[in-house]
Order: structure tokens, then C-alpha cells, then sequence
């Protein structure tokens, strides 16, 4: 644990895999704030902030680490600059811009686990691919309206495109001013996506060969329901072999 918590808290089953873990958080907004909080309170030893957005004054009542004088302030660096005030032991190191075609496989390679708090949909394929790619387990994570999604993509089970296949048309899928966002949802799914990874880096995780599971949590309802995903016969998803193009899309959602 870090910082003044480890006097108040139990120790987890592994605690010492945590702590040595290394996780890169892509987006620094709506999920990747809760994200970050729930990983660093479990004792994950260093986390990756990446996002080339600013802080908007918009974010402010829902994404955590980002205060009013931080408006303007790049996003990944606000996120740190909170982490360290609430856990002064945590490592972080802070990536102010995209992850793209350049510097992707590098990151993805450097570090025990990736998690998408990503707001394009196109970007969530293409994390999707390099995860497929290199190897490096991914928790993918989405919410639009009041409704939110996790699900972790592990070498040998099924990825993104196993379970929708491709990327939806530009501009059919509403953006976050069009269709909204409930800020407790997203606090929910970062949470959820917090916890595959720490389940994942503790060798808890029950795999089934080429199945994983879908976590869907709807805000109307307040019901979860896990669907089973397999992984898909000729999917080029499975398949990637080099990294693919960045895609070219606006903003969309969870940030």
C-alpha cells in the first residue's frame, strides 16, 4: 500500500506481484481517474498516465484528480500531480500526449498490464490489436449513458473484434455532448476495470482457454450481468502481426 493507508488496510493475496507491477493507464479523464485510484490503493508499485488532452472545466465534477486551478493543465499530468498528493509513496510517470503507431508496442512492452480509458472507439480497437500484438493483457472499458462495459483481452483468448467484429461507421456511435455520461457510472467501470487488473497480476484470474467474459453494468437497473465471449474463428483481430495505423478520430466519451 502507499502512503498512510498501509496502517489501516490488510495486505491482499500477493501483495508483493502489485507492488512490483508496472500498469499504463491510456487516458487520464473519467475512467482512467478512478482507475488509477483503485490501483494505487491496492499497492500497484508504478502507474503510466497518458493522455494529451487539458483539464476543461467541465471534467471537474467528475474526474477526481483534476481541480479547479488545474483547467488548462495537461490531463496525465494533473492525474499525477493528485496521485501524489493522496499516495506520496506511488511511482508514476507521465506521458502528456497520445499513444499512437510510434511509441505504442514500446509502452505496451514496458509494462505487466495496459488499461483502455480511452474515449474513441476506433482507438479501443486499435489498444485491442496491440495487446494481441505484444502479448501485454489489456482491460478494455467503455460507458455511454447508463450503461458501461469491462473486459480483459489476454494472449490466447478472444480481443475486441472477436466481439464486435470492427470499428462502428464514423459518427454513428453519439458523442459524450450528444448522449451524456453518468460520472458515478464511469467511477463504477473504472473500478471494475481495476479490479481484472489486479486479479490478473495477483495469478488469481480463472481463464478458460480462448473464452474471457464480458462485464455489463447497467445504470438504470443497478444489475450487472457477465457474458461469455469466445474468440472468433479467422478473426483479424487474432491475427495482427505488426502494429496497426492509428486511427483519425474525434473525441467521443468516457474522458
Amino acid at each position: 500500500m502507499h502512503g498512510p493507508e498501509e496502517h489501516h488496510h490488510p495486505r491482499i493475496p500477493h501483495a508483493s506481484r502489485i507492488e512490483r507491477a508496472r500498469v499504463l493507464v491510456v487516458g487520464a479523464g473519467g475512467l482512467g481517474c478512478p482507475v488509477s485510484l483503485a490501483l494505487a490503493q491496492a499497492g500497484v508499485g508504478h502507474l503510466t498516465l497518458a493522455d494529451p488532452d487539458r483539464v476543461d472545466v467541465t471534467n471537474l465534477p467528475r474526474q477526481l484528480w483534476h481541480r479547479a486551478e488545474d483547467v488548462g493543465r495537461n490531463k496525465a499530468e494533473s492525474a499525477a500531480a493528485g496521485l501524489a498528493r493522496a499516495f506520496p509513496g506511488l511511482s508514476t510517470e507521465v506521458l502528456p500526449e497520445r499513444v499512437d503507431a510510434d511509441n505504442v508496442e514500446g509502452l505496451f512492452r514496458s509494462h505487466d498490464a495496459v488499461i483502455d480509458a480511452t474515449d474513441g472507439v476506433a482507438t479501443k480497437f486499435f489498444l485491442s490489436d496491440v495487446a494481441v500484438l505484444t502479448g501485454v493483457p489489456l482491460v478494455y472499458g467503455g460507458v455511454l449513458r447508463m450503461q458501461g462495459q469491462a473486459m480483459r483481452v489476454e494472449p490466447g483468448g478472444p480481443c475486441l473484434r472477436c466481439l464486435y467484429e470492427a470499428p462502428p461507421p464514423p459518427d454513428s456511435v453519439p458523442t459524450c455532448a450528444q448522449a451524456g455520461v453518468l460520472g458515478s457510472l464511469a467511477g463504477l467501470v473504472g473500478s471494475v476495470q481495476a479490479l481484472l487488473v489486479l486479479e490478473l497480476l495477483a495469478g488469481a484470474a480463472r481463464r478458460v482457454p480462448g473464452e474471457t467474459a464480458l462485464h455489463v453494468l447497467d445504470g438504470r437497473t443497478m444489475l450487472g450481468r457477465v457474458t461469455r465471449v469466445t474468440r472468433a474463428e479467422e478473426c483479424p483481430g487474432c491475427q495482427v502481426t505488426a502494429v496497426p495505423s492509428f486511427p483519425d478520430e474525434a473525441s467521443a466519451c468516457s474522458r
